[in-house]
């Protein structure tokens, strides 16, 4: 079943977050938009590549009202033992969440049973709280987190032009579609 215009199910994590232990549930995912990077493990090897360029789109994705957050199955007190000990996690501002039940891993259906590790997987979540669009990538194959506030943009701009979608490579500024009979065949 397709995550794609669900809403977020109830859940209480913590998470550490610039030098501090954090709550985090539901209701930080409701009134902005979130980025929600799921990531195998920390003290890993693709997993601190990856959560580097989402700290270094950070800034661009706050601009857009977007929160970050990261999770793996590991505890909120590895995510401070690696931010403390590595120079490409201890840039990190945004929320690391620690997932050690599998709570959310399993509620966004990136757990990989055989493992007990979180699949890559990337989701953007709007202000109610209902996911728009979701990325599951392989072990072994990073993101790339400069499309992120692309994809934003597009979802902000269908969420606030009711009618009207993206097309593919879409950019802010550019034409938009208005589905309708007279496009049909036409495009």
């Amino acid at each position: 079943m397709s995550l794609i215009g669900t809403e977020v199910q109830p859940f209480s994590a913590k998470a550490f977050k610039q030098g501090e232990f954090i709550d985090v549930t539901e209701e930080n995912f409701k009134g902005q938009w979130t980025v929600l990077c799921f990531y195998p493990a920390d003290f890993s090897f693709v997993c601190p590549t990856e959560l580097e360029d989402l700290q270094n789109e950070y800034e661009n994705l706050k601009k857009l009202g977007a929160e970050v957050y990261s999770c793996s199955t590991d505890t909120h007190f590895v995510h401070k033992g690696w931010h403390d000990a590595s120079d490409k996690i201890n840039k990190i501002e945004y929320g690391m969440i620690g997932d050690p039940a599998q709570t959310l891993t399993r509620m966004f259906d990136v757990l990989n049973e055989e493992s007990g590790l979180a699949d890559r997987g990337t989701f953007i979540i709007d202000p109610d709280g209902v996911i728009q669009t979701v990325e599951i990538n392989a072990d072994g194959i990073g993101r790339d987190a400069s499309s992120l506030a692309d994809k934003i943009k597009a979802a902000q701009y269908v969420r606030n032009n009711p009618g009207e979608v993206c097309p593919a490579k879409w950019k802010e500024g550019e034409e938009t579609l208005k589905p309708s009979l007279d496009l049909v065949g036409k495009i």
